[in-house]
């Protein structure tokens, strides 16, 4: 049988996946077993865990399941200590939890706030400081930081999550510039846009709306493809998803009109969205169905997929015609400054 290139340099690969109880990380889970990784797979729900060790096993894998609530740092130490115990190196550390609470910003407990930055970047700082020093012990390693479009461009009803994500942006930059001088430890951020997952309904939901996203959506599978390739070729940033460059490109020029055209859509959409009662989810707590990879959001039709070629190209008229707009202005400037 021909091995691949992903099969010959992934395969025993010491890889740890934080999150890897549903979604993106048990998609990335089974990609790695696949490919022959030797695989330490932690999230908070043991049972749910297990059974993603399980289809690892099966797929050819070796995996193992330790249970961690990422936001208990002596934890997350213990993880590392645990994959070093079993396999005497770590080689890829894949930092995906995440978990949101979506409602007006006053009207969600502060303790959801909290817990949301708790969660998704101290959780995050936590793993760093923990798998760090093997790297710089081993002269080499591969920190994969699972951040989403949310770290381009902030989204309104989602503020302890905008702020967890534009804060782990700024944690990955600056932890590059620290280890400029170790070409062989990575820090690799990828920033998915909507993503197909039980996440968005396992989350805090405090609008007492039904929460979807709009499309087009990412297979979470697709995800993991990227992350797979990562680890082949490190790089800094990687973006997946249409709606990621887009927004990214308007952001940049222009960041009140994405807040402000994401608000609007997003209070049109709640008038109108089915009633549900308020939920804390899976925030404090993990949700007590683990949901598997898919969330049940994307439909092929080809209604969405007009859709999306309409939302594509409004956001790339929009981009031009605001650059545009800034170039005016800034010729003005200058007639008027001569």
């Amino acid at each position: 049988m021909v091995q691949h290139r992903s099969d010959l340099q992934v395969r025993d690969k010491v890889v740890v996946i934080t999150g890897a109880s549903s979604g993106i990380g048990q998609a990335t889970a089974e990609l790695f077993a696949r490919n022959g990784a030797r695989l330490v797979l932690a999230a908070r729900d043991e049972a749910a865990l297990q059974t993603v060790v399980e289809g690892c096993r099966q797929m050819g894998g070796q995996a193992v399941a330790v249970p961690v609530d990422v936001t208990d740092a002596e934890r997350v130490e213990r993880l590392a200590d645990a994959a070093l115990a079993k396999h005497g190196q770590i080689d890829v550390w894949i930092a995906n939890v995440g978990v949101g609470a979506v409602g007006l910003f006053h009207e969600v407990p502060l303790t959801a706030h909290a817990q949301v930055l708790r969660t998704n970047l101290l959780g995050r700082l936590n793993e760093a400081h923990a798998v760090l020093p093997v790297f710089l012990k081993q002269g080499r390693g591969i920190f994969i930081n699972m951040i989403s479009v949310g770290g381009f461009s902030a989204v309104p009803y989602a503020t302890a999550y905008s702020a967890s994500k534009f804060g782990l942006r700024g944690f990955s930059e600056a932890l590059r510039g620290e280890l400029m001088n170790h070409p062989h430890i990575h820090v690799c951020d990828v920033y998915p846009s909507f993503v197909d997952t039980p996440g968005i309904g396992h989350g805090a939901n405090y609008t007492g709306r039904k929460l979807t996203v709009p499309p087009p959506i990412l297979d979470a599978r697709r995800v993991a493809q990227a992350i797979l390739r990562l680890t082949l070729r490190p790089r800094p940033t990687t973006m997946l998803g249409v709606p990621t460059v887009a927004l990214r490109l308007i952001h940049a020029i222009s960041p009140q009109v994405t807040v402000k055209a994401t608000g609007r859509v997003l209070r049109r959409y709640f008038a109108r969205a089915q009633p549900i009662p308020r939920s804390n989810g899976n925030i404090f707590h993990p949700p007590a169905k683990p949901g598997g990879i898919d969330g049940g959001l994307r439909s092929p039709g080809p209604s969405v997929r007009v859709t999306a070629g309409v939302m594509m190209l409004s956001l790339g008229t929009l981009a031009l015609i605001l650059s545009a707009r800034r170039d005016g202005g800034s010729r003005r400037d200058h007639r008027r400054s001569r």
